[in-house]
């Protein structure tokens, strides 16, 4: 009693009071010692989160890509259909106005086999139709079918690169009118140049080759036909080995370097190829096929030459050309007014010119 009041507290397990949340202990039983709980560990606070990078500027060859067209198998088919099918009704739209001014073109045709006749003295200078159906097979349906492929070859030309531009970059694009320009031109120029200058002079010298031999020449409008669209076929098909270069330097499968290294072997292939759109066997019209084939062919290096200057960063020095040219026209021009002008006459000697 006197330690009650004295404020001595009681002793542990006698009647001291039990932890909030726990039920008293008995009297007489120890309390259990109650587990240590390990402690947790502080995690070290996390690093401030890096700052939001700017937004990384597109490439030029993503921004190419993302402009190209993505078609499945079926599409491309698709396509290829509807791009034929154009090409074939510019081609009937071509037939029907060469059909409507077939007589005309005809006239234009076989006036270089009148012509040849006419300086062989050949009387009358015209050709012959040795069976019923010739004249109407000829002029009426196979000529004009050789025009439309004339006249619309750019429209041919260009549903061929629009079949293939979905798969070309942006920059590659840009050059479908040059392209078409080009192709088609070449095509129409190597046309007329079988025309006017190599199927002249070989037809000429073809009907006369007999002549003094006792044979007078008599030509049927078929073998006169067939001569006259195998030449302007070839000779316009050859005419585009410019652009031929122009793709393969474009994939590069062929370079600069690689093709003025092996000239020799093109210009092998070239005279070979010469010999067998040639009418005639003679040296003479070889070389006029064979010269601007090689000729081409050397311009086709040269546009060879522009695109890798292209596709390394460098310009051509087309100021310095220019005025090469133009000195060396004025030169020949000079030239052949002098000669024309006092009538003079080249020589194999000294002093190689002659009034």
């Amino acid at each position: 009693m006197d330690e009650e009041k004295q404020g001595v507290p009681p002793p542990e397990g006698e009647g001291s009071p039990a932890p909030p949340g726990q039920p008293p202990a008995s009297t007489g039983e120890q309390a259990e010692p109650r587990p240590i709980q390990a402690l947790e560990p502080i995690a070290p606070p996390a690093p401030p989160a890096p700052p939001p990078s700017p937004p990384v500027a597109a490439q030029p060859e993503d921004e190419e890509e993302h402009g190209m067209l993505r078609m499945s198998f079926m599409e491309h088919l698709e396509e290829l259909r509807g791009r034929i099918l154009k090409a074939v009704y510019g081609l009937a739209v071509a037939f029907v106005l060469s059909l409507a001014y077939a007589g005309k073109l005809w006239d234009i045709i076989s006036d270089p086999a009148v012509e040849a006749l006419k300086h062989l003295k050949v009387d009358p200078p015209m050709l012959a139709q040795l069976t019923p159906m010739e004249s109407f097979s000829i002029i009426w349906v196979k000529l004009p079918l050789l025009c439309s492929v004339f006249i619309a070859s750019p429209w041919i030309v260009y549903q061929v690169w629009a079949f293939i531009s979905p798969g070309l970059y942006k920059k590659e694009r840009r050059w479908a009118m040059p392209f078409v320009l080009i192709t088609a031109g070449l095509f129409i120029a190597g046309g007329l140049f079988a025309y006017f200058l190599a199927f002249r002079f070989g037809l000429e010298f073809l009907l006369g080759i007999g002549m003094s031999n006792n044979v007078r020449p008599v030509v049927s409008i078929t073998e006169y036909f067939d001569l006259f669209v195998n030449v302007t076929l070839g000779v316009g098909l050859v005419f585009e080995l410019p652009v031929l270069i122009f793709l393969l330097t474009l994939l590069h499968i062929v370079s600069p370097r690689f093709l003025i290294k092996h000239s020799r072997y093109a210009i092998l292939i070239i005279v070979i190829a010469a010999a067998i759109i040639t009418p005639t066997p003679d040296v003479f019209n070889l070389m006029l096929f064979a010269i601007p084939m090689c000729a081409l062919y050397f311009v086709g290096v040269f546009l060879s030459y522009l695109i890798v200057l292209r596709r390394e960063g460098q310009q051509f020095p087309w100021r310095a050309a220019i005025k090469f040219v133009l000195i060396a026209l004025v030169i020949l021009a000079a030239v052949y007014g002098l000669v024309t002008y006092f009538h003079l006459h080249f020589l194999r000697e000294w002093p190689f010119l002659k009034r």
